[in-house]
Order: C-alpha cells, then sequence, then structure tokens
C-alpha cells in the first residue's frame, strides 16, 4: 500500500461511516470538495465505484460495504494501539535523586521503594547517603530526607517517620569494669566512638541532650572515628565504645541484650524524618509517587 493510500482510505472510511461528504468533511478538517477529489482518487486506484452519490445522500456500493467492513476495523485496531502506546508514554518514568543518612535510607526509603517500584518498573531512584544538610539544588538532587527541625523554611516539606530519639548504647562487655554514665558530663570519662561529618568541614558530631529544658552539647572523645552510622554500630557491638545513634537504629540489639542504653532519660523526642524539596519545583508524575509512597500517615 503507498503512502498515500492510508489517508485516502481514511477519508473513505468517514465518508461511508458519515454518510454524508458534508459531515466527513467537518470531522477530517478539510473542505467538502477536496474530500470529494480524495474518494474519487481512490476509486479510479482500484477502478471501481465506492460510494453512490445523490443529491440526498451517499452510501457504499457493494464494493465500498465490503471495504467499509475490511478495512474499517483494522484501522480501530491501530487506533486501540495507539492509544495504548500513548498509555505507556505517559507512565510515571524517570531517575530520581534523593539524599540521606543510612538509617533514613534503611527504615524509611527501602520500605517506600519495596511497594513502590515493582508497580513502575519505568522509575529509577539514586540514593545519595549523606550526614549533611544538603544543598540539593546546587548538587542536583531532587530531595533530601533529614530531621524536620533541620529543613529550611523555603522548602516544601513532608513528615515521612514518626518524632524520633536519640540513644547512647555501649555493649555489655564495654560496661564490664566501668560505671554507667548517669549524664552527659560521665561520657568524659568513656571511650565514645565520633562520627565524623563530611559537610560542616568535617567537624566531629557533637552528642545532643536534654533535660528539664537544660540543653547539652558534648564534644566527646574515643579512639575510633568512623564516618558511617553503620560503622558506628558495628563498633559498639563489638565492644569497643559508646555510640549515640537514633534509637530505631539500636532497638532491636537492645532487645536482644546485644546493647545496654544509658542516659535515656536525656534524650527527649525531636521532630521526625521530613522529606524536603524546593517549593518552585514542579514535581514530575514520578515524583508524586515517590513523595506519597513515603508520606507518613501514623499518628
Amino acid at each position: 500500500m503507498r503512502r498515500d493510500d492510508a489517508g485516502d482510505l481514511l477519508a473513505f472510511l468517514a465518508v461511508a461511516r458519515e454518510r454524508s461528504f458534508t459531515r466527513a468533511a467537518a470531522r477530517l478538517g478539510m473542505t467538502q470538495s477536496a474530500l470529494s477529489q480524495i474518494v474519487r482518487n481512490l476509486e479510479e486506484r482500484v477502478g471501481v465505484r465506492l460510494l453512490n452519490r445523490t443529491t440526498r445522500s451517499v452510501t457504499p456500493t457493494q464494493a465500498g460495504e465490503r471495504l467499509f467492513l475490511s478495512i474499517g476495523p483494522k484501522f480501530n485496531e491501530m487506533d486501540a494501539e495507539l492509544a495504548v502506546l500513548s498509555e505507556l508514554r505517559e507512565k510515571p518514568a524517570g531517575t530520581i535523586r534523593l539524599t540521606a543518612g543510612e538509617y533514613a535510607a534503611s527504615e524509611i526509603i527501602f520500605p517506600a521503594l519495596a511497594g513502590l517500584l515493582p508497580k513502575y518498573p519505568d522509575i529509577n531512584v539514586e540514593v545519595i547517603v549523606d550526614y549533611g544538610l544538603t544543598n540539593i539544588v546546587a548538587q542536583q538532587v531532587d530531595a533530601g530526607i533529614r530531621p524536620g527541625e533541620l529543613v529550611a523554611k523555603d522548602m516544601i516539606a513532608v513528615r515521612v517517620s514518626p518524632d524520633l530519639r536519640m540513644a547512647v548504647v555501649g555493649s555489655p562487655a564495654y560496661f564490664t569494669g566501668r560505671k554507667r554514665p548517669k549524664t552527659p558530663q560521665d561520657l568524659t570519662s568513656h571511650n565514645c566512638l565520633n562520627l565524623r561529618l563530611p559537610t560542616h568541614g568535617g567537624s566531629l558530631y557533637a552528642w545532643e541532650f536534654e533535660k528539664n529544658g537544660r540543653e547539652l552539647n558534648v564534644r566527646v572523645e574515643g579512639q575510633l572515628v568512623f564516618n558511617s552510622a553503620g560503622l558506628l554500630l558495628e563498633g559498639a557491638l563489638k565492644g569497643l565504645g559508646l555510640a549515640y545513634l537514633t534509637e530505631g537504629h539500636v532497638q532491636p540489639f537492645i532487645s536482644q541484650g546485644r546493647l545496654v542504653r544509658v542516659l535515656a532519660d536525656w534524650c527527649p523526642p525531636f521532630s521526625g524524618y521530613h522529606l524536603y524539596y524546593p517549593s518552585r519545583r514542579q514535581p514530575s508524575p514520578a515524583f508524586s509517587l515517590l513523595v506519597d509512597a513515603l508520606r507518613f500517615r501514623g499518628k
């Protein structure tokens, strides 16, 4: 079939369906005379009259009826396939880049992705572990996850976790022969595992405490420094010192008796994790789905 034949056949089908050159021309967005000429040219090429024309009506001839019934469904099938392709094109797709700490990545992002990604195979997610408050615009990251109190006011913030608490923990072996600290000041006599932040000039993270409205930031000391919360946990489990980690990170090991918690009364709840992104961002369908999957819906 020549390329022009497809357009001519569509013109014929419109006339045969509408039983009118006037209505078919309006539907196709062309003049009645142009449409009449197209059908006439088609009839000349196939060598048979396809339409009976009178001043009052237009009806298919026997040959025209046969052609209408045979090719009409085929064009309908093609229209249906094109509609399916359009739906596929409009399905959420693309790569989303997120920045988060290790705990947020493993306990918040992973569970959300487990329910989202199998349903949308064209969505890809890159997770960048970072403990600082990343400038997501400058770093070309789509969104970050941090405690709500750290999120800038000009950002859209979506809660993705309940309130959090920190915990100071050590192994039973570590506390053998050592007194357990009763106040944050007692930490000066303990071997503490430090976390070096990759941002803020690479400084060591200060342990933050509060009790009865009294706030304390303690610069602890110890033999080991890590830049990973996972290594802090491993060091504590191996009895190498005290670690300061998110409660949810260590609770399973406390329940198993592998870690002992101290200074719990100095670690009140604080704002939970929030997903943040620029207010001027126009969310893509894929990004909107991810935000909805991460959204915290608890009490």
